[in-house]
C-alpha cells in the first residue's frame, strides 16, 4: 500500500485536508533492542485517578547499540515518577515524546520503575483500562496496553507478569488478572487486594484485568493427563442462568482440542468475563478471556439458534488461541493472520464437528463471498499478511481472519488431515513460547510433510480474489473430457501484476443418475495440471487436465467444498445447474448450483428492467425449488440455506457495476413469484416444521425452525392477511427467541398498519434484556420501508440506544448500512447523510467503531453516477473533520483514492 497522504487524486487534494500520518511497513521491522524479563504491575483502582506502578526488569541485548535509548510506548498517561534501580531520574535522563517515553543512556541491566495516573471513566475508546457499567475492564489488542503504562507495546516483547490489584472491597469484590491467583487479602479503609502471577511469557496485548461485582458460574475440566482445571464465568448480576451453554461449550472445546490436535490446557484456572461495552467479539488474554456479552449469554428465551452456535464457536475460538496465538504468538502485527486465520479455521472445524459439515461450510463461504470478496475488490484490499498500515485496528478484517482461514484450509486440502496435523506438531515443537512469522508456519508445514510450498506462499503476499475460468471439451470417440483452466487476479492497490497462485480445485463428475464416477486422469504433456485423487493442482496461468473413460452424459461438479477462495467461471447450462441442484453429493456445490440459478435469473430480470420490458419469470426455478422442498433426505438447515436467495451484497460482487434499484426489485420479484407458485407447498412445510411444544436445542429441532422460518418469509411476500396472522400467532406463542425474532422481523418489514404497535409490545416485554433489545434495534433498522430513516433517527434518543456502546451502534447503524440496501442506497442520499452524521458524532468517542462504519462507503464506485457523487461528497466531508482519528482517516482517504 502507498502513502495515502501523498497519493490522493486531485479532487481529493482540493477538498480533503492533508493529515500527517505515520505509515508502518512490514519491511521496516527491527527486533526490540532490550529484553523485558519480568513485569510487576500494581493497580490502585479509582475512576478518574487510577495509579499504575510498574517495575520492569530489563536487559540490553548483546547486539544492541549502547547509544540507543530505551523507548517505551505510552498514550494519555500522566507520569508521576520514574526511577532506575530505585534512583529517581532527573529530567536530563529521560524525555517524554509523542506517544511515549525515552530513557537516555540506561545501563546494561536494570530495573525501571514508573508511576502513572490514568482515567478509566473517561476512556470511551474502550482500549486500555476503562470503566464500563461500574466495572473495570481492559482491552489491549492491538495497541491498548500503552494506555495503561509505559511499555514496549509490541507482540515480540514477551515477559512474565505479576499483577497486584487494589480496590474497594464492596464495589469490586472480584479482582482478576492473568494466570493464577497467588495472594489476596483485606486492606485498611474497606479495600482489598489480589496478586496474580502468569508463569508463561506473553506480549502486552494479552494482558487483562477485570474488577467488579459479578455473578459467578463455576465448574471444572479434567485434562487428558488428569489435571483438574477450574472453570469460571463472570457475568452481570442476574444473568447466571444464561451462562450454562457457554460453560458446556468451553468443556467441548477443551475436549475437542485434545482429541483432534493433542493440545492440553496449561494453567490451573480458566476464566471468562462477559462485558457489555466491548469493541470486539472476545479476547483471548492468557487465562482470563474477556468476552462481549453477545458471545456468552444464551437461553432459549433470549438467544436464537444462531446465537447458540455463535456462542459455542467464539468460546471455542478464544480457547483455541491458547496455543495458536498465546503459546505461539506473532512477531509483529503484519503477521496477524498467523494466529487469527489459523484459529478461525480451528473454530470452523470445531463447529462443523458439533453441527453439520456441509451447512457449516456453506455458512463460512457466504461470509467470504459477501464481505471478503468485496474487500478484495475495494480500496482496502490487502493480502492476508499486509505490507503496510496506518492504524492497525483497521486490519482486523475479513481478509486477515476469514480468507486467512481459507488459506489454512488449503494446507489441509493439499496435505491431508494427517499431514496438516504433522505440520502443526512441528510448528509447536519449534516455536512454543516464541513470537514468529507466517513464514515460520509455512516452513513447519513443508518440513512436516516434505512438501514444497514455495508457490503457495503467494497467497500471503498477493491481494485480490483469483478468478479461474474453466472450459470443457468432450471427445466421444475416446470417451475423454478435457478441462482447460485459466487463472488471473485483478489489480489491487499497489499490486498491478500477479504471479500464478497454487490453487487446489476439487472436482467430481456425475453420471446421468447423479452418481460420482471414478476419476481417471491422463498425463498428456507439460501443460497438464497435476491431479491427486479428486484435486486438480492449478499452478500455471493456463493448464489442462483430461479424464478418461467418461460417459457422454456426465455433469462436472467443480470447486467442491469451495476448495480455494476464488471466483469460478464455468459456463454451466441451465439444465446442468438444475441437475446439480438436485443431485450433487457435495453439499456446497449443490447449494452453489441453486445460488447460480437464482443469480442468473435475477440478472436476467435486471436486464429486462434496464430495457424497460415487462418482467418474465423463468418457471424452471419453480420445479427445482419444489423438488428441493420435497426431498426428505435433505437436512432442514440445508434446505433453508438452499432456498435463501443470494443477498444484495453477494450479488453486487458478481458484476462490475449495478443499478441497485433494479437489483432489489428483481430479487424481490423472484421471491414473490416463487411464493405464488409454491404457496401450498411452502405452507405445508411451514406447518410440518413449525413446532410449539417443548423447546429442544438438538440438531433436528434447529433444522425444523430454520426451514419453517424460511418458508414463512416466502409466504409473507404474498401480503395475505391469513399469512400475516400466522406470523402474529408465531410471535405470540413463541417459547424461544428464534421463532419470536423471525416472526417479529417479518411483521416489522411488512406493510401492515399495526406493525409498529407489535414492535413496541415486543420492546416493552424485553426492554431489560439488552441482547434482545439489540435484536429489536437491528430489526427496526433493516425495515426496507421509506419511513425507516425517520424511525432510526428518533431511535438515537431512545432509552434502548447508547452511542458509546459498540453493540448498540452495530445493531442500529451498522445493521442499517449493511443489511438495508433499499434505504441506505436511497436515490435522494438520505441514507448516506445519516451514516456520515453518525461517523462524525462517533469518531472522537470510539475511533474503531467509527472506522468500521466508514467502510460502508468503500464500494461507492459500484453504483450509478448520481449515487457515486452522493457518497463521494460524504467521504470528502468526513475528511474535513477536525482532529480526525487515524482509523477513520485511513478508511476514508483510501476509499477516495
Amino acid at each position: 500500500m502507498s502513502d495515502s497522504s501523498s497519493h490522493q487524486d486531485s479532487a481529493s487534494q482540493e477538498q480533503a485536508p492533508q493529515q500527517e500520518v505515520q505509515i508502518h511497513y512490514r519491511s521496516d521491522y527491527r527486533p526490540y533492542p532490550y529484553d523485558i524479563e519480568r513485569v510487576h504491575l500494581a493497580f490502585d483502582l479509582a475512576p478518574n485517578a487510577t495509579v499504575v506502578d510498574t517495575t520492569l526488569t530489563i536487559q540490553r541485548k548483546t547486539d544492541a547499540d549502547d547509544e540507543e535509548p530505551l523507548r517505551l510506548d505510552g498514550v494519555d498517561l500522566e507520569l508521576m515518577s520514574i526511577a532506575i534501580d530505585g534512583r529517581v531520574l532527573d529530567e536530563s535522563e529521560y524525555r517524554l515524546i509523542e506517544d511515549g517515553l525515552e530513557v537516555l543512556n540506561p545501563p546494561q541491566s536494570f530495573e525501571l520503575s514508573t508511576k502513572v495516573k490514568i482515567s478509566p471513566d473517561t476512556n470511551t475508546s474502550l482500549e486500555g483500562l476503562y470503566l464500563s457499567s461500574g466495572k473495570y475492564c481492559t482491552q489491549c489488542e492491538a495497541e491498548g496496553f500503552r494506555k495503561i503504562t509505559f511499555y514496549p507495546d509490541r507482540p515480540d516483547v514477551m515477559s512474565t507478569f505479576t499483577v497486584r490489584i487494589e480496590a474497594d472491597a464492596k464495589e469490586f469484590p472480584h479482582l482478576l488478572s492473568n494466570g493464577n491467583r497467588i495472594e489476596h487479602g483485606d486492606l485498611e479503609g474497606g479495600k482489598h487486594f489480589a496478586v496474580w502471577e502468569d508463569p508463561f511469557k506473553k506480549p502486552s496485548y494479552l494482558f487483562a484485568l477485570c474488577a467488579g461485582d459479578y455473578d459467578l458460574l463455576t465448574s471444572s475440566f479434567s485434562t487428558m493427563t488428569g489435571r483438574e482445571v477450574r472453570l469460571e464465568i463472570y457475568v452481570d448480576k442476574g444473568k447466571l442462568d444464561q451462562c450454562h451453554h457457554a460453560m458446556e461449550s468451553l468443556k467441548k472445546a477443551m475436549k475437542w482440542d485434545e482429541e483432534v490436535f493433542g493440545l492440553e490446557y496449561d494453567l490451573d484456572i480458566y476464566m471468562i468475563v462477559a462485558v457489555g461495552d466491548f469493541n470486539m467479539g472476545a479476547m483471548e488474554n492468557k487465562g482470563l478471556n474477556i468476552f462481549n456479552t453477545k458471545y456468552v449469554l444464551a437461553s432459549q428465551d433470549t438467544a436464537t439458534d444462531t446465537d447458540f452456535i455463535d456462542v459455542e464457536a467464539v468460546i471455542g475460538h478464544e480457547y483455541f488461541h491458547n496455543w495458536t496465538g498465546n503459546r505461539v504468538t506473532c512477531r509483529d502485527w503484519f503477521q496477524l493472520s498467523l494466529k487469527e486465520g489459523l484459529t478461525v479455521f480451528r473454530d470452523q472445524e470445531f463447529t462443523a464437528d458439533q453441527t453439520d459439515h456441509g451447512v457449516k461450510r456453506i455458512e463460512d463461504v457466504k461470509v467470504i463471498r459477501s464481505h471478503q470478496f468485496a474487500e478484495d475488490a475495494g480500496p482496502m484490499a490487502h493480502p492476508i499478511r499486509p505490507d503496510s498500515y496506518i492504524e492497525m485496528n483497521n486490519f482486523y478484517t475479513v481478509t486477515v481472519y476469514n480468507k486467512g482461514a481459507e488459506i489454512i484450509r488449503m494446507y489441509q486440502t493439499l496435505l491431508g488431515r494427517d499431514g496438516f496435523k504433522r505440520g502443526l506438531d512441528v510448528y509447536f515443537e519449534r516455536h512454543d513460547g516464541e513470537a514468529v512469522t507466517c513464514e515460520d508456519f509455512v516452513r513447519a508445514m513443508e518440513d512436516g510433510n516434505s512438501y514444497d510450498l514455495k508457490q503457495f506462499r503467494r497467497w500471503y503476499s498477493q491481494a485480490g480474489t483469483p478468478e479461474v475460468e474453466i472450459k470443457s471439451q468432450y471427445d466421444g470417440d475416446k470417451r475423454q473430457i478435457t478441462f482447460t483452466m485459466k487463472q488471473s487476479c485483478p489489480p489491487t492497490p499497489g499490486q498491478e501484476d500477479k504471479a500464478p497462485f497454487h490453487i487446489p480445485i476439487k472436482i467430481g463428475l456425475l453420471d446421468d443418475l447423479g452418481n460420482d464416477i471414478t476419476l481417471k486422469p491422463l498425463a498428456l504433456g507439460e501443460t497438464d495440471a497435476r491431479v491427486e485423487g479428486d484435486i486438480v493442482h492449478l499452478t500455471q496461468a493456463e493448464q489442462s487436465v483430461t479424464f478418461d473413460d467418461v460417459p457422454e452424459t456426465i455433469t462436472p461438479s467443480i470447486l467442491r467444498e469451495f476448495s480455494a477462495p476464488v471466483k469460478l467461471k464455468y459456463d454451466y447450462s441451465l439444465k446442468e445447474l438444475i441437475f446439480l441442484f438436485a443431485h450433487d453429493s457435495d453439499a456446497f456445490n449443490r447449494w452453489q448450483a441453486g445460488q447460480e440459478l437464482f443469480s442468473r435469473i435475477i440478472f436476467g430480470l435486471c436486464a429486462q428492467l434496464e430495457a424497460g420490458e415487462a418482467l418474465v419469470f423463468d418457471e424452471s426455478l419453480v420445479n427445482a425449488t419444489k423438488n428441493l422442498l420435497d426431498d426428505n433426505e435433505l437436512d432442514g438447515q440445508f434446505k433453508s440455506l438452499a432456498l435463501t436467495i443470494p443477498g444484495v451484497s453477494t450479488l453486487i460482487e458478481q458484476v462490475s457495476s449495478i443499478n441497485i434499484d433494479h437489483l432489489i426489485e428483481a430479487r424481490n420479484f423472484v421471491k414473490r413469484q416463487l411464493a405464488e407458485a409454491l404457496e401450498l407447498d411452502l405452507l405445508l412445510h411451514y406447518q410440518t416444521n413449525h413446532h410449539v411444544g417443548d423447546f429442544e436445542q438438538d440438531k433436528e429441532s434447529v433444522a425444523k425452525r430454520a426451514l419453517a422460518g424460511t418458508c414463512l418469509s416466502y409466504l409473507m411476500t404474498l401480503e395475505k392477511e391469513d399469512v400475516y396472522q400466522l406470523a402474529l400467532k408465531q410471535l405470540d406463542n413463541a417459547n424461544n427467541m428464534t421463532d419470536a425474532s423471525t416472526a417479529l422481523q417479518l411483521i416489522v418489514h411488512s406493510h401492515y398498519d399495526d406493525k409498529l404497535k407489535v414492535a413496541e409490545e415486543f420492546y416493552q416485554k424485553w426492554q431489560n434484556e439488552e441482547l434482545v433489545v439489540n435484536k429489536w434495534l437491528a430489526i427496526m433498522a433493516t425495515d426496507p420501508s421509506d419511513e425507516t430513516i425517520d424511525r432510526i433517527e428518533s431511535l438515537l434518543d431512545h432509552p434502548s440506544f447508547e452511542l458509546k456502546n459498540p453493540n448498540k451502534v452495530r445493531s442500529l447503524i451498522g445493521a442499517f448500512t449493511g443489511a438495508n440496501p433499499a434505504q441506505f442506497h436511497r436515490g435522494d442520499g438520505r441514507g448516506y447523510r445519516y451514516l456520515a452524521r453518525q461517523i462524525k458524532a462517533l469518531y472522537a468517542v470510539n475511533p474503531q467503531v467509527s472506522a468500521l462504519l466508514t467502510g460502508a462507503f468503500n464500494r461507492w464506485r459500484k453504483f450509478d453516477s448520481a449515487r457515486q457523487v452522493l457518497m463521494r461528497e460524504q467521504l470528502e466531508d468526513i475528511l474535513k473533520m477536525p482532529e480526525l482519528s487515524k482509523d477513520v482517516y485511513e478508511i476514508a482517504s483510501k476509499a477516495l483514492k
